[in-house]
């Protein structure tokens, strides 16, 4: 069929045609942003998953969503080596940007902006990694607010004054974070601490985050009280009916449809996974000659698909890996065989290396920074990307290229 009709997108955070499965989690926030605007008590949310599953699309999705309803709005990506300091300053020199131009104020605008230079300004000077930025305003940097040097002071300020300019337009802020389990210990445990301040005065501003599955641990671990603080969601595969739709909405709008044993198919070969799904979509619509899409067209795609994960989504993760890295992961992926690539313990790592358990932390640590696998639980890992595993016990077979 015509692949410029193809209208399917695989892709890093890129939203594909229809986002399947997700109702429940857009319905959900759009009742916390009418709640937040309206002045009653909400708690942040924050997501959770294997890579692959979506997250950054519905981050992305419920942004849209706020600005719909005209909250002023702003992203950031965390990083590992990187100050939280300044990607906050910058998504929150742009939420303030939405509500500045809106503001029938202007002197009571332009001193939240100072508030925000202010800010900016002493995150140029504490980033750890010398990274410089200055909000593009005229205004002065406002004195002795938000500019202590301490984190958990300065957001605590930062967020009030900013939480208060959408007061006066009766909307709220929103800041977006992805990655957000890259952010240091104590950055979350700042990051919580001002949440957990603005969610007690009641001020009509949001955290949203989205990470791996170890994200809630994380934010336990640095505020006892983080578990009360949002409302955490795990997002995970699609069920059938739902990985059915993802495939059938798009292809429906262009007059095509697939047959039953098709759609049996690409399940057993996705397993549900968005990213998957729609990497298969993709090159099945290619090789499909004309509508419906049968078992057939599916199993002359497969092998394409499979190629193409095996260099764009699994190969360059593991090129990033260092050779002791790499041996640890083999060594996990063969232990995850025996129970479909759940939990694996470190200690039976290390025998199956026959190392010290002590001796593998460097590459285990890597590994963790690098996101590649996470601990659930102390003396654990696992993959953060769904069918790695299944990926290097293929590789290390020596076939070719990876199989569903």
């Amino acid at each position: 069929m015509d692949p410029i009709r193809n209208p399917y997108a695989p892709g890093a955070g890129q939203r594909p045609p229809e986002l399947a499965g997700r109702d429940r989690e857009l319905e959900q926030f759009a009742v916390t942003l009418a709640r937040v605007a309206s002045g009653r008590p909400e708690r942040s949310l924050v997501l959770s998953g294997l890579r692959g599953v979506g997250k950054t699309v519905l981050l992305n999705a419920l942004r849209s969503l706020a600005v719909q309803r005209a909250w002023g709005t702003g992203k950031l990506e965390a990083r590992p080596d990187r100050s939280l300091r300044l990607p906050i300053a910058q998504a929150v020199h742009v939420a303030v940007r939405d509500l500045c131009h809106r503001h029938r104020d202007r002197e009571r605008a332009e001193a939240v902006a100072g508030v925000v230079k202010a800010f900016a300004l002493r995150t140029a000077m504490a980033d750890r990694v010398g990274h410089r930025w200055h909000p593009p305003t005229d205004v002065a940097a406002a004195t002795g607010r938000a500019d202590s040097g301490d984190l958990e002071t300065d957001l605590v300020e930062l967020f009030s004054d900013v939480a208060q300019l959408a007061t006066d337009l009766s909307v709220g802020v929103a800041i977006f974070i992805d990655e957000m389990q890259d952010i240091t210990s104590d950055e979350l445990s700042a990051l919580c601490a001002a949440c957990h301040e603005i969610s007690q005065q009641a001020s009509p501003l949001v955290i949203v985050g989205a990470g791996l599955p170890h994200l809630p641990s994380a934010l336990s671990a640095s505020k006892s009280y983080a578990e009360r603080l949002f409302h955490y969601r795990v997002i995970d595969r699609l069920p059938r009916e739902q990985a059915d739709r993802a495939l059938l909405i798009p292809a429906s709008t262009e007059a095509v449809s697939y047959d039953s044993a098709a759609l049996d198919e690409l399940y057993r070969l996705t397993d549900g996974y968005p990213y998957f799904v729609q990497a298969y979509g993709k090159v099945t619509w290619d090789a499909a000659p004309s509508s419906p899409i049968t078992l057939g067209d599916v199993t002359e795609a497969a092998p394409l698909a499979e190629a193409e994960l095996a260099v764009g989504f699994f190969g360059a993760r593991f090129d990033r890996a260092t050779p002791a890295e790499r041996d640890y992961m083999r060594a996990v992926a063969e232990l995850g065989a025996r129970n479909h690539d759940g939990p694996v313990s470190t200690a039976d790592v290390a025998a199956s290396l026959g190392r010290k358990p002590s001796s593998l932390s460097p590459a285990r640590d890597g590994l963790i920074k690098k996101g590649l696998v996470f601990a659930e639980e102390r003396g654990v890992v696992r993959f953060t990307v769904p069918h790695f595993g299944k990926f290097l016990r293929t590789q290390h077979d020596g076939a070719g290229s990876w199989a569903g």
